[in-house]
């Protein structure tokens, strides 16, 4: 028992660590790191640097969405879209199988969230289809949400494709079209998220008939 209590504090651990660092070298600095891969946009495997950096640090919440403000400025919306659907999919994974290493504190603050709470009474597509979707969500919560509860992985990983692609293609055409003028007030514009919101919206009334048309069954 104490062993185990210790191989977790020694991942939190790592995890402060890993944040400082990429503190320290401006990794999580999105200007810095715009600035260093426009150096390198013509060269192919920018694109698999860009989808494992957010794999990472999304596996460990650390701040994948930043990759936004990289990823959209450097490519057309459609490539970077998939680099940003690829990188949150894949951390989404990683945070889904790492979630099981989570100390008893971090999985009762995860607990008390309301994507937990949502996917213990709902676990569908749906619902997590209108939690990727939502403006500003966190994906953080929902994959490890996911992996503590174990939703079905097939469910989880489409979901994650989609809901971070759709928004994800939204945002980089404000950002592509705008160059590197856009801002986060471009972004909060009704006519941007405001379909977001209602795909979420009509998401989760999918989960909500479903949810009645199963109940007399259940009774």
């Amino acid at each position: 028992m104490i062993k185990r209590y210790a191989k977790k504090l020694l991942i939190v651990a790592l995890l402060i660590a890993t944040g400082i660092l990429l503190e320290l070298y401006g990794l999580l600095d999105a200007e810095k790191m715009l600035h260093l891969a426009r150096g390198y946009s013509d060269q192919w495997w920018l694109v698999v640097v860009l989808i494992l950096l957010q794999a990472i640090l999304f596996t460990f919440a650390l701040a994948g969405s930043f990759f936004l403000w990289i990823a959209a400025p450097l490519y057309p919306p459609a490539m970077a879209t998939f680099i940003l659907a690829a990188g949150g999919t894949l951390g989404g994974i990683g945070a889904y199988f790492f979630s099981k290493r989570l100390t008893d504190e971090w999985v009762e603050r995860i607990e008390k969230s309301h994507a937990y709470k949502l996917l213990h009474k709902q676990d569908n597509f749906f619902a997590l289809f209108a939690l990727r979707v939502f403006p500003a969500f966190p994906h953080s919560l929902v994959n490890y949400s996911s992996g503590i509860l174990k939703v079905k992985l097939s469910h989880f990983i489409a979901a994650a494709f989609l809901g971070i692609g759709i928004k994800s293609y939204i945002y980089a055409e404000v950002i592509y079209n705008a160059t590197t003028n856009a801002s986060l007030d471009e972004l909060m514009k009704l006519s941007t998220y405001g379909p977001l919101i209602l795909l979420s919206a009509l998401s989760l009334m999918g989960v909500f008939i479903k949810y009645k048309l199963t109940r007399p069954y259940e009774n």
